[in-house]
């Protein structure tokens, strides 16, 4: 990723963390660019994947009926969020701790 890559692609990583309508909208901005912005694509993987688990593990975790585990959910995500938003303003492609990695494998293929 070269400088010119990552100032087309900074405000749609940006867009990308906030809420999962954010993600969509990211993602066909993106795409309708005729250069696709890859630092825009990578930041765009990071909070699909965010998103997605956040969704899916809330729905179980919802089920528990203890603040301690549903406030400690919260934060973790509340975290990895803030964490991938400043990099996404700091111009870094840096993966999200523990499952950055794995959201870049899983969709290798959207948005490339």
């Amino acid at each position: 990723m070269n400088e010119q890559d990552i100032e087309r692609g900074r405000k749609n990583a940006i867009i990308s963390y906030i809420t999962i309508i954010g993600v969509i909208v990211a993602y066909f901005m993106n795409n309708e660019d005729k250069n696709k912005s890859t630092f825009a694509s990578f930041h765009i993987r990071q909070s699909l994947g965010l998103w997605l688990t956040f969704w899916a593990l809330g729905y179980i975790i919802g089920s528990f009926d203890s603040w301690l585990v549903t406030s400690s959910f919260y934060l973790f995500f509340a975290v990895l969020f803030v964490y991938g938003l400043s990099n996404a303003i700091g111009r870094k492609a840096q993966a999200v701790p523990l499952v950055g990695l794995f959201y870049q494998k899983i969709f290798a293929n959207l948005g490339n």
